[in-house]
């Protein structure tokens, strides 16, 4: 009688295993360029043909293969990295595993052309599906080149989870920035669909690079970074305080110049930021964190994306005080105040000791979720006390915090009485006070003229001096497919050659409003999942963040005649009890309430 259980074929082992490195296109991109950079290659071209997905060619000038190791490279946990698990602790090097090669030639046919430094003539193979072909003589220059195609048709499968091409191809342009800057040296060139789109020369130090990657207008607004301590050096560029975006993934961080995403390092920024930015804001950065090899273990994480610190407080300490002082030097001298804490005080008060606390709890109980946004409680002052409203403790809706939206208010009616916290204007009825939201309501307002304009095919208005902005390519990407969008907005963009895009005419209700930094915002504010989303509802989506952008703002003083021009506004104005992300524009309290209040009942 035969058991249950049964023992793998080789081949589906392989497959399995390859699963946990390649996860898609961008995988094969960073295993091999990381192999690239290993050999000591100066000088790599990258060839992406449909993202990656339909083909993914490597060239480097590394130090190549000799003859005997060409076959070995392609077999399982075979690697000249290491010879003894106590390696691990000691290894300089990106790969050490042995999996990348045998891993891609699981799931795709691999080509490699290879010539040994020196060699009078090099050596070429082809792997299909794991099983290794002829060996043979070729001619080609010192250094290797690995060419990847028929990628998932092993596993047709994983083929259904890949996203689109420029998507996919978005995803291998950042694993290759992420190398660019942490690598000055190396030459890179991408060529994608035949047509190249990325081309940066080797350079002296990294100031150089981020310029030439991130452009200059990014650089102008970053401060410079260096520190050396107990064995841990510390170089790079933080962003100025007021230069924000509204998601991390600006943050890059690097560890004997690999790029990982770690809980600890992301925290240790944010505390060094804590009071200078606003909430749900967050800087750009670019730290490389060199330590001996013994004091962090790579060995944790399938792709090498996590690892783990010997002495994390440590580390912590050092980023935190080398980054606070850093910023407190460029604090302007009329806002004193704002900094959290002076260097030497900072690690010996108590709430920076909680916050460590805290970072190092998170960081022993899980490995990093790669998420770069942390907790609201961590973003405010720890033991701050307040107390919750009955309705909220009882979980009971407020009389005096729902709007009735079965009753319509015509607002232009309503006696206006003032403004509370340059944020709410208030008015009165015979048996109510209003309470209304300015910038909800503006944003409302503004949100249904863009609806408006695009029903009537509005134009734009057109900017006096074009702006032009440096993104990534994935971003070019999403602007270029979103062109239509856009043009129902009022947004007039073009290509303008290479990584830039250009700015010709912006809806009229932003006129005001810095281009720039609209644009910027409106692309990091689209996540992954929203750029996969429909015409119409991305269109939506574009509106509410430029209606959300051009509306009067909270803390922002306004005038009677203002204000009533607003009541006039959304008088005409549909859905105008919320704003256009649903939120109520206003909350009514009732004379009932005033008088239960006042204990008059």
């Amino acid at each position: 009688m035969s058991g249950k259980i049964v023992i793998l074929p080789e081949a589906l082992t392989h497959k399995i295993a390859a699963g946990e490195v390649i996860e898609r296109p961008a995988s094969i991109v960073k295993e091999l360029l990381e192999n690239a950079l290993d050999a000591g290659s100066t000088d790599v071209r990258i060839e992406l043909l449909k993202g990656g997905c339909g083909m993914i060619r490597i060239t480097d000038n590394g130090e190549g293969f000799a003859p005997v190791d060409v076959p070995m490279a392609f077999e399982r946990y075979a690697t000249s990295k290491i010879y003894e698990f106590d390696d691990i602790y000691k290894v300089r090097t990106f790969g050490f595993r042995g999996e990348a090669l045998p891993s891609i030639a699981a799931i795709a046919r691999v080509e490699m052309t290879t010539r040994l430094r020196g060699a009078l003539s090099g050596m070429s193979v082809a792997v299909t599906a794991g099983r290794i072909g002829e060996i043979m003589d070729a001619g080609c220059p010192e250094g290797t080149t690995i060419t990847v195609t028929g990628i998932f048709d092993s596993v047709p499968v994983r083929k259904k989870f890949l996203k689109t091409e420029s998507t996919e191809q978005g995803y291998c342009m950042d694993v290759i920035t992420r190398a660019a800057l942490a690598h000055p040296h190396v030459r890179i060139q991408v060529m994608a669909n035949g047509r190249e789109v990325l081309k940066i020369p080797a350079t002296g130090d990294l100031s150089e690079r981020m310029a030439l990657i991130l452009g200059m207008d990014v650089m102008d607004h970053l401060l410079p970074v260096q520190a050396a301590r107990d064995g841990v050096r510390l170089q790079g560029f933080i962003s100025r305080p007021p230069f924000t975006r509204s998601q991390g993934k600006h943050l890059y961080c690097f560890v004997n110049r690999r790029y990982i995403r770690d809980y600890l390092l992301n925290h240790a920024i944010m505390t060094a930021y804590r009071n200078m930015i606003e909430a749900r804001r967050y800087p750009a950065a670019v730290l490389l964190v060199d330590l001996p090899p013994q004091d962090v273990d790579v060995n944790c994480h399938p792709a090498k994306l996590e690892v783990r610190f010997r002495y994390p407080r440590e580390l912590y300490g050092i980023i935190v005080e080398t980054l606070s002082q850093v910023l407190s030097q460029h604090l302007p001298a009329s806002e004193p105040g704002r900094f959290p804490a002076s260097a030497p005080g900072l690690r010996s008060s108590a709430d920076y000791r909680d916050r460590v606390d805290d970072a190092l709890k998170r960081y022993r109980l899980s490995s990093s979720s790669g998420k770069l946004s942390f907790p609201e409680a961590l973003r405010q002052e720890r033991h701050a006390s307040f107390s919750l409203p009955d309705h909220e403790r009882t979980g009971e809706p407020a009389a005096d915090a729902v709007a009735e939206t079965a009753h319509t208010i015509k607002y232009s009616d309503l006696e206006y009485l003032g403004q509370v916290a340059r944020t709410y204007l208030v008015f009165s009825t015979p048996d109510q006070i209003i309470l209304l939201d300015q910038h909800a309501a503006h944003e409302r307002i503004l949100f249904e003229k863009l609806k408006k304009n695009r029903e009537e095919r509005s134009v734009g208005q057109r900017l006096l001096i074009p702006e032009v902005l440096n993104l990534s390519q994935k971003d070019i990407y999403f602007l270029e497919e979103s062109l239509p969008i856009l043009a129902a907005a009022g947004i007039e963009a073009e290509s303008f050659g290479g990584d830039s895009m250009v700015i010709r005419s912006v809806p009229v209700i932003c006129s005001h409003v810095d281009t720039r930094a609209m644009i910027m915002d409106m692309l990091e504010s689209f996540s992954e999942s929203d750029r996969l989303l429909g015409l119409r509802d991305r269109q939506d989506k574009v509106f509410r963040l430029l209606a959300c952008a051009a509306a009067v703002k909270a803390n922002q003083i306004m005038t009677p005649q203002e204000a009533a021009a607003l009541c006039r506004d959304l008088d005409e104005t549909p859905s105008a009890a919320t704003c256009p992300h649903g939120r109520p524009v206003y909350v009514t309290l009732g004379l009932g309430e005033l008088e239960k209040r006042f204990k008059r009942r």
